[in-house]
C-alpha cells in the first residue's frame, strides 16, 4: 500500500538535493486545503526557500520565487492560487506583522508560507501547518510535517 506524501512528511523525509526538496513540497502543495497558512521552521539555510519554491511549482506558479527578506514579502500568482511568501526574520515584533496589511493580498484561494513564523507570535492562524527543515550534514536535509 502506497504511503501518502502528508504520512511520509509526518514520518520525516530526508532529502540529497534542493531540486528533491522542491519536489517534495510540490507534491505536498497539491494536498493542501484552500487558503492554507504554512510555517516553515528552520535555521538560515534548512531550506525554507527552496521548500516555498517547491510549494509554488505545485500551485502551478510559474514566476521566479526568492527569499523575500529584504522586501519581506512577495506575492506570486499562480492559474487558480495566489502564493503570499512572508520572510519574517527582519520582524522586531509581531505588531509589524499586521502593519503589512497581509489580508489585502489574502483573498480566497490563497496559499501563505511565513518563514520565521516564530517573529509574527499569534498572528498566525490556529490551523496553519507547520512544516521543520533542518540541515543533517551537508547534501542532506531532513523535513518533517507536525
Amino acid at each position: 500500500m502506497a504511503t501518502s506524501i502528508c504520512d511520509r512528511l509526518k514520518a520525516g523525509v530526508t532529502t540529497r538535493s534542493a531540486r528533491e526538496t522542491r519536489s517534495l513540497a510540490a507534491e505536498w502543495a497539491l494536498t493542501l486545503p484552500a487558503d492554507a497558512t504554512v510555517a516553515l521552521h528552520g535555521d538560515l539555510g534548512a531550506g525554507k526557500t527552496t521548500w516555498v519554491q517547491g510549494l509554488a511549482l505545485g500551485l502551478g506558479i510559474t514566476s521566479p520565487v526568492t527569499s523575500p527578506t529584504f522586501t519581506i514579502y512577495g506575492i506570486h500568482q499562480g492559474p487558480r492560487t495566489m502564493l503570499a511568501h512572508l520572510d519574517a526574520y527582519r520582524l522586531e515584533s509581531p505588531a509589524q506583522a499586521e502593519d503589512l496589511l497581509l489580508e489585502e493580498f489574502l483573498v480566497s484561494p490563497w496559499c501563505l508560507a511565513v518563514e520565521w513564523p516564530e517573529r509574527v507570535g499569534g498572528w498566525l492562524p490556529p490551523d496553519a501547518l507547520h512544516v521543520d527543515l533542518e540541515i543533517l550534514k551537508p547534501g542532506r536535509h531532513s523535513v518533517r510535517l507536525r
